[in-house]
């Protein structure tokens, strides 16, 4: 049995994102999962963390969590703010659906995060902010023996 987790707090800036990206990866590393299990994992951290700087402080920099934990083979990285939140989590769920059209925000944030996770769920964070749970299911070499994983 394989338990093990830990904590950062960072400034919400984007010179931060590949930081938490590169953290998560080196994290789960323990689990030994595939090259394209780690790409999956980096892309929606990287994805939920730019939500984060992008739309939760729009009058300047807040904090940033993040926290990894790893039980037996299953991952999970929760990302959360304190920022303004988001009026209408299902709409912003939707894809392209964005608030900053003028930026040229695609408004695949969530459809990315959920594509490469086995899992995902987007809450409010208490009174502020926003919090996005992350599940994969790491696949062990024990149970690739034998066909393709």
């Amino acid at each position: 049995m394989n338990n093990n987790y830990m904590e950062l707090r960072f400034k919400s800036t984007s010179e931060n994102e590949g930081f938490a990206r590169t953290c998560v990866a080196a994290f789960c590393l323990q689990l030994d999962p595939t090259l394209e299990e780690l790409n999956d994992i980096k892309t929606a951290v990287s994805e939920a963390v730019t939500n984060c700087v992008v739309h939760a402080y729009p009058e300047g920099n807040g904090e940033i969590y993040l926290k990894a934990e790893i039980t037996n083979d299953l991952l999970k990285v929760v990302i959360s703010d304190k920022g303004i939140g988001i009026e209408n989590i299902r709409q912003a769920r939707e894809p392209f659906y964005t608030t900053k059209p003028s930026q040229e925000r695609s408004g695949m944030g969530f459809a990315i995060m959920e594509s490469f996770m086995d899992k995902m769920n987007v809450e409010k964070n208490g009174n502020r902010g926003l919090k996005v749970t992350l599940l994969k299911q790491i696949k062990t070499k024990e149970a690739c023996v034998g066909r393709e994983c």
